[in-house]
């Protein structure tokens, strides 16, 4: 297969994961939502398909927890200081491996619909760079079929400009951009009350383990 799909994760440790969501959650139960974040977000990847699978994960000493959790999709350790670097090393390995086109997702968006990151792959048909925007200002997935470090390394991740100031580089680079529908993550207590009360209405539908996790906490 010529398409690489990776997912960024993190293992999750209590205290250090979703730590914005302490409180109402306690440092254990955050990192337990987290994970099922991840599950979710996993099988999102497993909706999208004629990919080749991949989790870009920290800490490095961590691949049997990835292997365990997730034994069908090819494990990549992340490596640079910075988020950008991270991801741009991901990408422009997966390019250089052979890859026509690399699509690398969060796992802090549980519900996406597999369709957004099909249409990811799709856009780079035409575009040099598919972004999926987040209502917060960042993108949940950013799609290539080239190596593009700038719009990685040269943008401070985690901010609400994030997608501003990468779409202000991709046209300084004179890239053509296909932009996505959007769609949330889950960083803030704000956003874990959208996404409870929106699985909350739904008896069944996206999002089975965080679904369970949240019904749990009630």
């Amino acid at each position: 297969m010529s398409r690489a799909l990776l997912i960024v994760a993190k293992r999750p440790v209590a205290g250090q994961t979703k730590t914005r969501l302490c409180p109402p959650l306690a440092p254990d139960k955050a990192a337990q939502l987290y994970e099922c974040f991840l599950r979710d977000t996993l099988d999102v990847a497993r909706g999208v398909p004629r990919v080749v699978r991949h989790i870009a994960y920290l800490p490095h000493d961590e691949c049997k927890y990835f292997h365990r959790l997730a034994p069908d999709f090819d494990l990549l350790p992340q490596i640079g200081a910075s988020l950008g670097e991270r991801l741009d090393r991901a990408l422009t390995q997966c390019l250089s491996d052979g890859y026509e086109r690399a699509v690398i997702m969060d796992s802090d968006s549980p519900t996406l619909p597999p369709a957004y990151v099909v249409q990811a792959f799709d856009a780079l048909d035409a575009a040099d760079v598919a972004l999926g925007p987040c209502e917060d200002g960042g993108y949940y997935l950013i799609g290539l079929k080239r190596p593009q470090p700038r719009l990685l390394r040269e943008v401070r991740m985690s901010t609400p400009n994030v997608l501003r100031d990468t779409l202000a580089l991709a046209e300084q680079d004179g890239l053509r951009v296909a932009l996505l529908p959007t769609w949330y993550d889950v960083d803030t207590v704000q956003e874990l009350n959208r996404l409870r009360d929106e699985l909350r209405t739904e008896v069944a539908g996206p999002a089975p383990h965080t679904r369970e996790f949240l019904r749990r906490q009630v």
